[in-house]
């Protein structure tokens, strides 16, 4: 079948995460139901589809990291782990009847802007094309594996994988292993893998600042509280956001966020006894300025006989061995990779090449980095709306919130569209140059531009991440589309090729 000859869908989704689930849901609420979601694997999920390591687990509360609009009463802890997760995105798939809506096993190869159809064609890895109206990239910048550049890794031939390729028919009992980064996937798996191997080494470049978790499990009481006043359950949610919304302060200033450091170091010294293993776990730089992370169970694997901290950079990898600058050899029977995720676009979407008009790839229009209106909108790529894009990233508060307040603001977008009779709508060049240009002034002097090195930013040091406000100023500059920000182009029949309006409308 060719593309001109699929039928022409209202919206196309790609991916079946919390962003994707989020935006059928709400197109769904606005009677909008000529849509389909293209997934590329053989469930919904995303990020808790494919992260299964030990210990994995969301370090932003229950609560708060699920919809607003689906609580669910009986979280079994303050903070979740995957598998709960996983199946509350089950649970809300089939509550709200996506299923029917979604083609699995469809990897997406690329996508082209058809100027005299005023449609998406979307291709796909060795299947039949998709037309749609309007495209909506769900995947999340988290999703592609960063796999580090060392030498000899590919001669190695013990065990490899990925912390999101867990290979959980590998028995780690015995073994010597070692474990390469200490982001945020790592420092969950290392308590337990130090629990199944002989010997575990952890190899670090950059300590990371790491505060204590209120972990604990909800009482009984408190579940049943939940569920039979519902009020009761909101109101526990807002106090958990205010709550994690007054460290946004923290992050703005660089001065704030020094105080904070001082009870890191006393985790720190509570948690590890060895002096020496203290000072290697200790950053230089402010707090902040790399992803803050959580744990009570990271800094004691420290004080177990079989757990070596490695700070001396690896030189090399043999067949059954690792080299560190130092020249010491350690053998080891498998590498764990927790190096994280390409989060930059211009590197995870380099195979998904976007073409919007007059023939221009996306890519290219980032080559100096990746940027967008309100983080969904980039000029020459109408009806193309990106989900948990450029500078919408948080590091203080649930990415579900800013999921929800996109998700409505391209709901307003696609019914402004349809009331129009429009056949596309494009973001302004000028009002996402404006944009932009106000959005990095404002991430100059927050703690995140304090000097470090973090996948926030790119090499040349341009934040492409984060949002460098509160989150409900993000909510209130999406809460509705301003018409005046796009032109707005007239709708063409696809069989005719003629205009279906009389006039081009444009401001």
């Amino acid at each position: 079948m060719s593309a001109q000859d699929s039928p022409l869908l209202d919206v196309a989704i790609v991916g079946s995460g919390f962003s994707g689930l989020c935006m059928a849901i709400k197109l769904k609420e606005a009677g909008i139901h000529n849509i389909r979601i293209l997934e590329k694997a053989t469930e919904v999920g995303g990020t808790w589809r494919e992260n299964t390591y030990p210990g994995a687990a969301c370090d932003v509360q229950s609560h708060l990291y699920s919809y607003s609009f689906a609580g669910k009463a009986d979280w079994s802890h303050v903070f979740s782990g995957w598998e709960e997760i996983q199946n509350y995105i089950l649970d809300c798939a089939t509550r709200y009847r996506l299923k029917d809506h979604i083609q699995f096993n469809t990897t997406v190869t690329g996508a082209q802007f058809s100027e005299q159809d005023g449609c998406w064609l979307i291709a796909t890895e060795g299947g039949e094309p998709v037309r749609a109206r309007c495209l909506v990239l769900g995947t999340g910048p988290l999703h592609v594996p960063a796999i580090p550049a060392i030498p000899g890794l590919e001669n190695f031939t013990g065990e490899v994988f990925h912390s999101s390729r867990w290979n959980h028919d590998y028995d780690l009992s015995g073994k010597t292993i070692a474990s390469i980064g200490t982001g945020g996937s790592a420092i969950q798996y290392v308590p337990e893998v130090a629990k199944q191997a002989a010997k575990l080494h952890v190899f670090q470049r950059t300590p990371a600042w790491v505060m204590p978790r209120n972990e604990r499990a909800y009482t009984r009481l408190e579940k049943v509280l939940f569920r039979k006043v519902p009020l009761s359950r909101k109101a526990y949610r807002s106090m958990l956001y205010w709550i994690n919304e007054s460290r946004v302060t923290l992050m703005l200033n660089p001065r704030i966020a020094r105080l904070m450091e001082g009870m890191a170091r006393l985790h720190l010294r509570f948690k590890v006894k060895d002096p020496v293993t203290r000072q290697k776990l200790t950053p230089d730089y402010t707090i902040g300025c790399k992803r803050i992370l959580i744990s009570n169970q990271y800094y004691p694997a420290f004080n177990r006989d079989n757990v070596e901290l490695v700070t001396d950079g690896i030189q090399a990898i043999r067949e059954n061995s690792i080299v560190t600058a130092d020249g010491r050899e350690r053998p080891v029977d498998a590498i764990i990779l927790g190096t994280g995720f390409v989060a930059d676009p211009c590197q995870y979407m380099k195979h998904f090449p976007i073409t919007g008009l007059n023939g221009q790839r996306l890519l290219d229009t980032w080559k100096d980095g990746a940027e967008a209106y309100l983080g969904m909108s980039v000029s020459g790529f109408p009806n193309l709306f990106q989900m948990v894009g450029p500078n919408t990233g948080l590091g203080h508060n649930s990415m579900i919130f800013m999921i929800e307040a996109q998700s409505r603001y391209i709901v307003d977008a696609i019914q402004h569209l349809k009331a129009r009779g429009a056949g596309y709508m494009d973001i302004r060049a000028d009002v996402q140059r404006d944009f932009n240009t106000g959005l990095q002034k404002k991430l100059v002097g927050t703690v995140w531009q304090t000097g470090c090195q973090s996948w926030y930013k790119r090499a040349d040091g341009k934040n492409f991440t984060l949002w460098p406000g509160t989150t409900f100023r993000y909510q209130w500059a999406t809460r509705k589309i301003n018409t005046a920000n796009y032109t707005w182009k007239e709708k063409v029949d696809i069989n005719t090729k003629t205009p279906t309006k009389a006039a081009v409308t444009e401001y």
